[in-house]
């Protein structure tokens, strides 16, 4: 496939900066002038829909940079706001005329405010709290407004506080319990349990609950101490980049400006391995959220944190205090995370449950091994089966020939899998948050003898249809997909162009992420004539979007599956719409093609798993389970009564118990791996270790254990393979 498109869009785009500097001059000696410049040429030239730069640009921008810098509205006071609202309608005057005085404005006000609330949480901190109260906190920042005055906002810091040192509270409290417990068994010369392991080293007595409330206080304290600490130690440049990446997400969620320090991070992460915890993360108001977990890396192989989980403090496991991360930029607390490989790192986590737990990762280097194809065979009665489990589509861009992708790498699998006699196929997309172009079209081109696979549109509205050109077909047997919330961009296409095609039963979410645009990194020097004032750092910009087959477009939409399941991420917001400023979906003419055989009973096998699945009472569990999440994020007032805490801390427990049944569950189908990999297990028993835990992983997966009957279903009423039955469009 000579697929080219996305280098050639990379040089119209320099072209067009080259062949505007006739008449586009980048000669600023302020650097912050210079690169708003900069952003908002490339934004109007090279993004696939710019937005018009207007009075209703002017009032989201307002609006997301307030709410990006205090989005618990524990900073700035009612009157800070109407002095900043006298820019409200200007902001697009400013940013066309270079002008910077907005931002200035509300920079230099944040610095009094912070200064101010450092002396109000000292001045809360010196006082107990006093959890005998029946008072309650609205933790739904978005629906609250700016306090009116200092008393207001002290008592909003001290509600905040209050419910921040609940936890820790609690934890000290059950801690001196514990210990208790323990001094009374040692005294009788019992065997401590094993709960005495988490008691805190260099503890002499037990706690009173006096003495529990004020360490509990002093802990937050020196917390925020070391967060306000950090952040007297960013720079002017840190805040003014997160002023532009309020402008540049205006246009859509993916389009990001790199720092210079953070362009050298992204060309980290793009050559394969860091070093770090092994989890991608993302901003929530009340802390970071793990959004996926790199198979293989710490996280992974901790199994205490999941996707949905979310970190409120950061400790480096030295002595001091955590800090807290609520609130932080992400890159701010990225830098708190991240760390050198054997050193730990403590994470204060709100389970999706609700719980608060610490949990400590040894950090080490991430190597993207395990984002590698792998399969299995799958044994049921006398039949096999094959599972190749996909968790992107990487690719070398540098060799694609000679460096490993996801094309040629699932075509290997599908040959072993063959010469092992497996007589249907699963490819598992699920958590696959996508790549390569190239290598999905070539990776669907092993399933169909030819045709479409994607089209692509760019801002010039014109059409690109990506074909499979190579007539030979991989694999003509029975094939399911396996998706869910999480699989986006590269994921969607393949699964659209086999659902489209008929060739595959999609079998998950209700829909699939809905990530249907593409992006590519453009440094900024490379734009400007000559440049005095260093490195400019890089934009990530969208600059096409997909589209099926069938002409419509993943965005948004996603992929709706054939046979819906629910899964724990069903009712949680996830998806591109969810997402700040999305694209809309649109449709385009559909491509030329043909689906596969007719023969085949599709809608019938659809109908036979659809039914299976709604009388299935794992699967009943699963969306219980899912819809008591939802709940638990939608209860946004909390006590701040300890024994309100412990009652409803004690009915999370029984309710997470009674969901831990979830992880019982055997599909009584067999796992094993293939031939060549056994052959490998002698020398690397890690790789066992990981190959293990996934088959026990499988075994438990009814989404699996369907897949599994569907291509019985498949295998049973298919005719004939690979015959081409015309279809009109």
């Amino acid at each position: 496939m000579k697929n080219k498109l996305a280098y050639a869009l990379l040089m119209m785009l320099f072209a067009v900066a080259s062949c505007s500097f006739t008449n586009k001059s980048f000669e600023n000696d302020d650097k912050d002038k210079l690169l708003l410049d900069l952003i908002t040429y490339v934004l109007e030239k090279g993004h696939y829909q710019p937005k018009e730069i207007d009075d209703d640009f002017s009032v989201n921008l307002f609006e997301d940079f307030i709410d990006g810098l205090d989005p618990t509205k524990r900073y700035f006071l009612e009157s800070d706001i109407k002095d900043f609202e006298k820019y409200k309608f200007q902001i697009d005057d400013q940013i066309k005329n270079t002008d910077i005085s907005f931002f200035n404005l509300v920079y230099s006000r944040l610095l009094v405010r912070m200064k101010d609330a450092q002396e109000i949480y000292k001045e809360v901190l010196s006082k107990p709290f006093d959890y005998s109260d029946n008072e309650v906190i609205d933790i739904d920042y978005d629906n609250q407004s700016f306090v009116s005055s200092k008393k207001e906002l002290k008592e909003r810091w001290r509600k905040q506080l209050k419910y921040a040192t609940l936890g820790n509270y609690d934890s000290k409290i059950t801690r001196s319990y514990k210990e208790s417990i323990s001094s009374k068994k040692l005294q009788n010369g019992d065997v401590v349990e094993d709960f005495n392991d988490d008691i805190e080293e260099g503890s002499k007595k037990p706690l009173s609950p006096k003495e529990a409330e004020i360490e509990a206080r002093e802990d937050t304290g020196k917390t925020l101490d070391e967060f306000f600490s950090f952040v007297e130690e960013l720079d002017r440049k840190d805040w003014f980049v997160q002023y532009i990446n309020t402008i540049v997400e205006e246009f859509d969620p993916h389009t990001f400006y790199f720092a210079p320090e953070e362009k050298e991070k992204f060309d980290t992460r793009m050559s394969g391995k860091f070093e770090g915890i092994g989890a991608r993360l993302q901003k929530r108001t009340e802390g970071i959220k793990i959004v996926e977990i790199i198979s293989g890396g710490p996280v992974w192989r901790d199994k205490q944190i999941e996707v949905g989980d979310e970190i409120l403090k950061v400790g480096q496991h030295d002595g001091k205090p955590p800090v807290s991360i609520v609130g932080m930029r992400l890159d701010d607390a990225i830098k708190l995370i991240k760390g050198a490989k054997g050193t730990i790192v403590d994470l204060t986590m709100r389970k999706v449950d609700g719980s608060i737990e610490v949990i400590s990762i040894t950090r080490d280097v991430v190597e993207l091994e395990e984002t590698f194809a792998k399969s299995a065979n799958v044994i049921k009665d006398d039949q096999k089966f094959g599972i190749i489990n996909l968790p992107q589509f990487y690719v070398s861009f540098d060799d694609y020939e000679g460096e490993r992708n996801a094309a040629s790498d699932v075509a290997k699998e599908v040959e072993r899998l063959k010469e092992e006699g497996v007589e249907g196929l699963i490819l598992d997309l699920r958590d696959n948050g996508g790549g390569s172009l190239k290598t999905v079209v070539e990776m669907a081109g092993l399933f169909i003898k030819e045709g479409p696979i994607v089209q692509v549109r760019s801002s010039n509205n014109e059409k690109e249809v990506h074909d499979d050109t190579d007539e030979r077909i991989q694999w003509d047997g029975p094939l399911v997909i396996l998706v869910n919330e999480l699989s986006a961009s590269a994921s969607e296409i393949m699964a659209a162009a086999m659902q489209d095609y008929k060739r595959a039963v999609v079998i998950g979410s209700k829909q699939t992420f809905g990530k249907g645009t593409v992006q590519n990194v453009i440094p900024l020097d490379r734009i400007v004539r000559s440049n005095d004032q260093g490195d400019l750092g890089a934009i990530k910009l969208t600059t096409q979007k997909f589209y099926r087959i069938n002409g419509g477009s993943t965005q948004l939409e996603g992929v709706k599956s054939d046979v819906v399941v629910p899964d724990k991420y069903s009712y949680i917001d996830l998806g591109e719409r969810d997402q700040h400023n999305p694209l809309a979906w649109d449709k385009i003419s559909p491509a030329d093609y043909k689906v596969w055989d007719g023969a085949i009973d599709y809608e019938t096998t659809i109908a036979n798993s659809t039914k299976r699945m709604a009388n299935n009472p794992q699967i009943k569990l699963i969306e219980e389970n899912a819809k008591w999440l939802k709940e638990q994020q939608n209860e946004t007032k909390v006590s701040l009564n300890y024994n309100d805490y412990k009652v409803d801390e004690a009915k999370s427990e029984e309710k997470s118990k009674y969901f831990k049944k979830l992880n019982s569950y055997d599909s009584k189908l067999t796992f094993e791996s293939l031939k060549y990999e056994e052959s490998l297990f002698t020398k690397d028993s890690i790789l066992r270790e990981k190959r293990n835990r996934w088959h026990q992983d499988l075994a438990k997966d009814v989404y699996v254990e369907e897949a599994i009957n569907v291509l019985e279903d498949l295998k049973g009423n298919s005719i004939k393979s690979g015959k081409l039955a015309s279809v009109k469009n």
